[in-house]
């Protein structure tokens, strides 16, 4: 028969033996709050440098929007006046606008899709799904 040589309790195994019930759930309860003010923190910094990259994102986008407009306009000045040449200013400029509608449209779309790409909070949303359901208060265990 091979005798089996209990193994020495870990400094867990150790305070419960020693402690209350009352330590064990005030360490519980200072443990659950120090993880939440960390998933707060997390969640503020990932925010901040979201909003960061986003806010220089859209300058950028500004800026590139007003120098662009002043070229489609002039552009598009000539192009009427070169297609009034041919069918009149009235229908060319009809038309001229119509090729706008269409563009604003596509780019629309397109802007949509790419906000709609956007991840908010990644890594809080992963790191709080780890939590045990235990600790959810709003879960019902099964």
């Amino acid at each position: 028969m091979s005798s089996q040589i209990p193994e020495p309790p870990g400094a867990a195994h150790a305070k419960a033996d020693n402690a209350s019930l009352g330590d064990l759930l005030g360490d519980v309860t200072r443990d659950l709050s120090t993880l939440m003010r960390q998933e707060v923190e997390l969640a503020k910094a990932e925010l901040k440098q979201s909003g960061t990259k986003a806010g220089k994102g859209a300058g950028m986008l500004a800026g590139a929007g007003v120098a662009g407009h002043f070229v489609l306009l002039f552009l598009s000045i000539a192009l009427w006046y070169a297609l009034g040449e041919l069918m009149g200013l009235g229908w060319s400029a009809v038309i001229l606008a119509l090729i706008w509608g269409v563009i604003a449209a596509v780019l629309s779309s397109i802007g949509r899709k790419k906000l709609k790409e956007i991840k908010g909070l990644p890594q809080t949303g992963e790191t709080l799904s780890k939590i045990p359901p235990t600790l959810n208060p709003g879960e019902v265990n099964r």
